[in-house]
């Protein structure tokens, strides 16, 4: 399809950049694991899970996106089940992150966990309902979203990460005056 033929590249970078990512988060689980700070099921659900999930649906799209489709109408499709999945998936989210009580978000949390990828998965959803009509103004935004969503699973690790190596030594800390 012609009107995919110009993303082939930035899709595999994207999809293999949310590859890796997705492994490396394996990491940031085990560093979690092995720390002191406090955590539950709840709160991975939360937080940790959802980068994960952001990370797979980059990979999906990049995916959809170089697959040889034979009509605009399938690519809508596929597009339009990714985005309304994640949307219901971040309202999930965004029930997990009231309902935890291991930790107390923040604003920046809020934004990340929940704003910003609710406005990407819409995003992408919107894009696939006008895709036949404007497949140039809809591919740029599958695109922004999709990198939109890469980012903001970095933030969401180096955020988890940088948590646990500095509140654990601050709780050790407070603990052995």
């Amino acid at each position: 399809m012609p009107q995919l033929s110009g993303w082939e590249t930035f899709y595999v970078i994207v999809g293999s950049s949310a590859a890796a990512l997705t492994g490396l988060m394996f990491v940031v689980i085990a560093l979690i694991n092995e720390s002191d700070v406090p955590r539950s099921t709840r709160t991975i659900a939360a937080y940790g899970t959802p980068t994960v999930v952001h990370f797979c649906a980059a990979l999906v799209i990049a995916a959809i996106l170089t697959a040889p489709w034979r009509s605009v109408t399938s690519v809508a499709g596929a597009l339009g089940v990714v985005g309304a999945s994640g949307l219901l998936y971040t309202l999930v989210v965004m029930r997990r992150a009231r309902r935890q009580t291991s930790y107390t978000p923040v604003l920046e949390d809020w934004l990340f966990h929940t704003a910003f990828p609710l406005v990407a998965y819409a995003a992408i959803l919107i894009a696939a309902l006008v895709l036949r009509r404007d497949p140039e103004h809809s591919l740029f935004a599958v695109a922004m979203a999709v990198l939109g969503l890469v980012l903001i699973g970095i933030h969401n690790a180096w955020d988890t990460v940088t948590y646990v190596a500095l509140v654990q030594p601050d709780q050790k800390q407070s603990q052995n005056p």
